[in-house]
């Protein structure tokens, strides 16, 4: 795992409430879907990033994280591995405070890329799974 507890605990509590969550479609059978919901429940604003720019839990949402016309704080991985390295790239462009990858999703270069660019980062974990840990 890359991102120790305490950098877990950071993102989730201290990075800021808007998530952009990455892969995240109206597609309630993948994970994203029902990851963006337990966001949600836990007080967090999640904008949907997808091709399709679907409407996902009330969000609307948009094509690319350049598209989005406001800050975000954590950008949500959902993407295979071989595309995170860019989306990583694309958040720090964006001035996110944040990079979280998904469980499975794992890109050694990025991880370096992101944070020697000053951002935190979790890789291959679930905030849907953390936020409870922190009690």
């Amino acid at each position: 795992m890359y991102g120790d507890s305490e950098t877990v605990r950071r993102i989730l509590t201290e990075a800021g409430d808007t998530w952009a969550v990455v892969g995240l479609s109206s597609n309630r059978g993948r994970a994203a879907w029902g990851v963006a919901a337990a966001l949600q429940r836990f007080g967090k604003r999640i904008v949907p990033v997808h091709p399709k720019a679907e409407t996902v839990h009330g969000e609307r949402g948009y094509a690319s994280l350049a598209e989005i016309p406001f800050p975000v704080d954590v950008v949500d991985v959902f993407v295979n591995s071989a595309l995170a390295g860019g989306v990583a790239d694309e958040a720090v462009a964006a001035g996110a405070k944040a990079v979280w990858f998904q469980l499975g999703v794992v890109d050694e270069a990025a991880w370096e890329r992101t944070r020697a660019a000053g951002l935190e980062m979790v890789m291959d974990r679930c905030p849907a799974i953390e936020i409870p840990r922190l009690g």
